[in-house]
């Protein structure tokens, strides 16, 4: 490797959204992440929603709108 061209190389602690840590290497000191492999669906099995901006509600009352919609057609 050439000299002084490298970022060094240094200890690194990840921490996840879910409280967990552990320690790697990087070029960074610190990481963080929303979701590492302790709550990831993939691993645990379990499906999460990550709703950040209430998108799932929206989504939820656009279908009851459009159901009630289709009703009131369907009785006419």
């Amino acid at each position: 490797m050439k000299e002084g061209i490298h970022p060094e190389y240094v200890e690194t602690v990840v921490s996840c959204g879910c409280g967990e840590t552990f320690t790697t290497r990087s070029t960074k000191q610190k990481i963080t992440v929303e979701i590492c492999s302790k709550c990831h669906p993939f691993y645990t099995g379990k499906q999460k929603f990550v709703d950040s901006a209430g998108q799932i509600e929206k989504f939820q009352k656009r279908f009851k709108k459009s159901q009630k919609a289709e009703e009131a057609v369907k009785q006419k």
